[in-house]
């Protein structure tokens, strides 16, 4: 058995069947998985990261969405039930770990993607005179500790700075599993953040970007590291590291600026087909680490609930602080009710050639330039940093509308205050920082997390064939504001949360 790792096995414990995990223990999956050498350490790592994505249910489940009413011309697509799910923040039923896109399968490819990082983790600490294998240590480390963080940002309660965080968190591994029926136990949120701290702390000094000799960002760069890092102190509320680790990355806004999203530059005159190419392009400046995914995302416009007129509105359409118009793409190339960011492009691998029959995938942005200098935003006005915040802001907002000009453009704190009718300084820029973020981030999944970490009721509209509207809420202190486990990880001992 030495060398032979099933680095599947933590999934059999963590939610998925027995009954299939016994097919993957009579030969051995992947060749990678026989660790005898640093370049299949490298190769194994790139597993490392999660093949499923949090975007379809974190961004059906946020503000971001509405029900356009019903029609007949909507698509049917085999992930349109659970997409429906989410809107209405219901859980997913039984085997529902095997559809892309939903909570169940999230949780697996992350706990998967954790069981390959624990793998070559155990390879590494039996061979510590290999000195190659150092910066695969911290990419290793590093992966891990995301994982993690997802996890426990998504199925556990929001880290609150300061508080107890006593409740319960989510299993952390750290070493491949050897038994089939494990058992487990749920941490709590302050002993999870303190394990994915300490990864995260002892993995980033061993980062050596010179190892990636292909596709860098789809690992942990010292950049993505250091975006990584500034997001995880943003939400621990630890804001000087936060600063500190953006600043690693973000120095002065002319060299700041080549790096954010071209809005109101090339992307405002590319073709569609162009744009959603260039958007996930690992050449871009702007993305620092880019995850693949097997996802239908790339359709979602194609069904009723989602992306619409007046959430377009409200967010890519909407007056904002400036004065000035965004330079966002809008409704997309399709036709009400199809409205869409059009942010992914669809890449279908088909499980025989010419059978019209395969999976979705998308390439999914996980840590941008543009994200990193509004978390820095935030944490400079969290801690009272105001005139450093507005230059964040201003940077950032000086490629995002049309024709920007500064002398009409540069947002400042009466501004602010004028325009949300907010007196104090440091809750008008929070404010701004997040509807800002709100319209960049259309499609990306990421306004779930900030709707949490600040307590943000979430309204969801429902239109009758009348056309009547009515709405349903989701207050701060909701229990569905935490994803469900899935239903089979009650058999590895885990405790599912309340309902």
């Amino acid at each position: 058995m030495k060398n032979k790792i099933y680095i599947y096995i933590t999934l059999t414990a963590l939610g998925i069947s027995a009954s299939g995990c016994k097919k993957f223990l009579e030969h051995t999956p992947d060749l990678r998985t026989q660790l005898n050498s640093t370049e299949k350490v490298a190769q194994l790592l790139t597993s490392a990261y999660p093949k499923g994505t949090y975007l379809d249910f974190t961004e059906l489940s946020s503000d971001n969405v509405e029900d356009k009413g019903p029609r007949s011309d909507y698509r049917t697509l085999s992930t349109a039930i659970s997409w429906e799910r989410n809107y209405f923040w219901q859980d997913f039923i039984s085997g529902s770990e095997e559809i892309s896109g939903t909570t169940d399968f999230y949780w697996s490819s992350a706990y998967l993607a954790i069981a390959s990082a624990n793998t070559a983790l155990q390879y590494i600490e039996n061979n510590p005179i290999d000195a190659k294998l150092r910066a695969y240590k911290g990419e290793a480390l590093v992966a891990r500790a995301y994982a993690h963080f997802m996890l426990v940002n998504l199925y556990a309660k929001t880290y609150v700075p300061n508080g107890t965080n006593s409740s319960p968190g989510i299993p952390f591994l750290t070493a491949p599993e050897t038994v089939v029926s494990g058992k487990y136990s749920r941490e709590t949120v302050a002993d999870t953040y303190a394990k994915i701290e300490k990864d995260l702390i002892d993995g980033m000094p061993l980062i050596d970007n010179s190892v990636y000799k292909s596709a860098p960002k789809y690992h942990f760069t010292l950049n993505a590291v250091n975006a990584f890092a500034a997001r995880f102190y943003l939400f621990k509320g630890d804001f000087a590291k936060s600063i500190m680790y953006a600043g690693k990355v973000l120095t002065s806004p002319d060299q700041i600026k080549p790096m954010l999203r071209p809005w109101n530059t090339t992307y405002q005159s590319a073709a569609f087909d162009a744009f959603n190419i260039m958007f996930t392009q690992s050449s871009q400046n702007s993305n620092l680490l880019m995850g693949e995914a097997n996802s239908g995302w790339a359709r979602s416009h194609y069904i009723r609930y989602g992306f619409g007129r007046a959430t377009a509105a409200a967010t890519v359409s909407a007056a904002n602080v400036t004065g000035g118009e965004f330079a966002y793409r809008g409704t997309g190339p399709f036709i009400e009710p199809f409205f869409t960011a059009y942010k992914f492009k669809e890449l279908f691998f088909e499980s025989k050639i010419g059978s019209g029959f395969g999976d979705p995938y998308i390439m999914a942005p996980l840590f941008t330039v543009d994200e990193l200098l509004m978390n820095r935003a935030e944490a400079y006005a969290s801690s009272n940093q105001f005139d450093l915040a507005l230059q964040d802001i201003n940077t950032f907002l000086s490629t995002r509308i049309k024709s920007y000009n500064p002398a009409a453009h540069t947002v400042t704190l009466a501004r602010i205050a004028s325009f949300y009718n907010i007196a104090d300084p440091k809750e008008g820029l929070i404010k701004t920082i997040l509807e800002l973020k709100r319209a960049e981030f259309i499609s990306e999944g990421i306004r779930w997390f900030d709707l949490n970490r600040h307590g943000l009721t979430i309204r969801h509209s429902m239109l009758d064939a009348n056309g009547k509207t009515t709405f349903i809420e989701l207050g701060k202190d909701d229990p569905r504001r935490l994803f469900q486990l899935p239903e089979a990880a009650v058999k590895a001992g885990l405790t599912l949360n309340p309902r």
